[in-house]
């Protein structure tokens, strides 16, 4: 847990009155939901701007991009920009991040019956990688530098293909292993998947770095649901690739003339969260 002193970071107790347990989870395990966030009005606002997003809105060609997805929705959705300011959410990830973290990133999901589910991996990150034999030391608090939400817009059950996590893999330094990227049956120090159900209206929260995975839809409707990622101060936006938002003249540009030169001077081409 942290919080800001000016502009600087010092260590919070996790005990203190102004933490919920809802933080306490999340830093821990890496994962926590929250039931019951937005009201039913809240939920068919969102369901309706989300169904515009797809039916009315052009597909941003200048990244990847496909019919499960639409970025930045806060930029098109008033309802997606004040959801993602609800006090539920900020309660529970400013401990984590502090009172002055922003969103890094913001897209609405729409995965289809049909939903294959995709490989365990993190977020970015490890944000603090090391070799597996060597443990963290319990007496520091694990950093959290990016957390993201799932706000669902359905219920989503077993058969809908939730997102599954692996309890405490955020504090493993690593990223899980490849060879086994789609098995079900995946441990980390010995504690099996749990299954992030939940209900329209719900808000399922992750630490970047945990090991998760979307889990094949078998039977149900697949998912729909807001996502949100939330970063520290000093984590860059994501909203907009940076070819398009940057903090270079037009001659600047024009200088970067080899790939490690345009990241350099903040020209990074789409990863994690931005593509």
């Amino acid at each position: 847990m942290i919080r800001r002193v000016g502009k600087n970071l010092a260590v919070l107790a996790p005990d203190s009155p102004e933490v919920p347990q809802a933080s306490v989870q999340l830093e821990r395990d890496g994962y926590t939901v929250l039931r019951n966030v937005l009201s039913v009005g809240e939920i068919a606002a969102l369901v309706a701007d989300a169904d515009h997003a797809f039916t009315g809105r052009d597909t941003d060609h200048s990244r990847r991009s496909d019919d499960e997805y639409r970025y930045e929705m806060l930029n098109h959705s008033e309802c997606a920009h004040r959801t993602v300011g609800h006090p539920r959410i900020l309660e529970v990830i400013e401990p984590l991040l502090g009172d002055d973290c922003h969103v890094i990133a913001n897209t609405l999901w729409r995965n289809g019956p049909d939903f294959a589910g995709g490989p365990w991996h993190c977020d970015a990150g490890p944000h603090v990688p090391r070799p597996a034999d060597v443990p963290w030391d319990d007496r520091i608090p694990y950093p959290v530098f990016a957390i993201g939400a799932h706000i669902m817009l359905r219920d989503c059950a077993i058969a809908d293909g939730p997102t599954a996590v692996l309890s405490g893999s955020h504090r493993s330094g690593m990223l899980p292993p490849g060879q086994h990227a789609f098995d079900t049956d995946l441990t980390y120090e010995n504690r099996p998947a749990v299954l992030l159900e939940a209900a329209a209206g719900d808000v399922a929260l992750f630490v970047s770095d945990v090991w998760h995975r979307g889990t094949p839809s078998n039977g149900g409707r697949g998912r729909l649901f807001l996502q949100a990622h939330y970063g520290r101060r000093d984590i860059a936006q994501r909203l907009r690739l940076t070819a398009h938002v940057n903090h270079l003249s037009a001659e600047a540009i024009t200088w970067a003339d080899t790939p490690r030169r345009r990241e350099l001077v903040g020209l990074h081409d789409p990863y994690f969260y931005d593509g």
